[in-house]
């Protein structure tokens, strides 16, 4: 009895360290500390420029991800300044191989030449901040299912004003080299940007 009482105790304690581990493993993700909330899903879009985007296209550099519609009056015009300061930034610290991927979440109103004439107004470098459209039923599927965000056409009589007809985040998504998500932050809070610079810094392997 008192073995099987033993084997029972080793048999738990080893599942909790194992489990302990795959705990730690996930939210450590690597060496900079990172967590991993996944891996962006496969995609083909159309850039601004007219020329195709795949999520392949992205992988082996870092970027940042958010999401946007031309027509909106609030946030996305906040996110797009925030991004574009930040870009600015890093291109000042040496770190302008980071790039930046706006989606439309109105791609039936957001061609390629109304995107660009966005773009224009943050001063977007082409090579660098991509603006992308398709569609909408891919778009709605990847923001939901692949960075796991929320998007929405807002009701009517929800107190929507048309500039404003569609509900989404207003999430910084962070992604590596390997097309994994290591991180989510706030775009419209300064703090929350603050924290997506200081982890672009340790994703690149250096110090603020």
């Amino acid at each position: 009895m008192r073995r099987v009482v033993w084997g029972l105790l080793i048999l738990v304690l080893g599942s909790t360290i194992a489990l302990g581990i795959w705990r730690h493993a996930l939210e450590l993700g690597s060496s900079d500390g990172l967590p991993i909330y996944g891996t962006v899903p496969t995609f083909s879009l159309l850039e601004r420029s007219g020329k195709p985007v795949r999520a392949e296209d992205m992988r082996g550099g870092v970027w940042v991800a958010d999401f946007i519609f031309t027509r909106c009056a609030g946030t996305c015009p906040i996110l797009s300044t925030a991004l574009a300061a930040l870009l600015r930034r890093l291109d000042e610290a040496g770190l302008a191989s980071v790039r930046a991927v706006s989606f439309s979440v109105d791609p039936t109103h957001d061609d390629p030449v109304t995107l660009t004439r966005y773009a224009e107004r943050f001063a977007a470098d082409p090579t660098r901040w991509l603006f992308v459209t398709g569609d909408a039923m891919a778009i709605a599927r990847l923001v939901r299912e692949g960075f796991k965000l929320g998007v929405t056409d807002s009701p009517a009589d929800g107190g929507a004003i048309p500039q404003e007809p569609i509900t989404h985040s207003d999430r910084f998504v962070l992604i590596d080299s390997q097309l994994r998500i290591r991180g989510y932050y706030h775009g419209t809070d300064a703090e929350g940007v603050a924290d997506l610079e200081r982890d672009l810094f340790r994703l690149a392997g250096r110090r603020q």
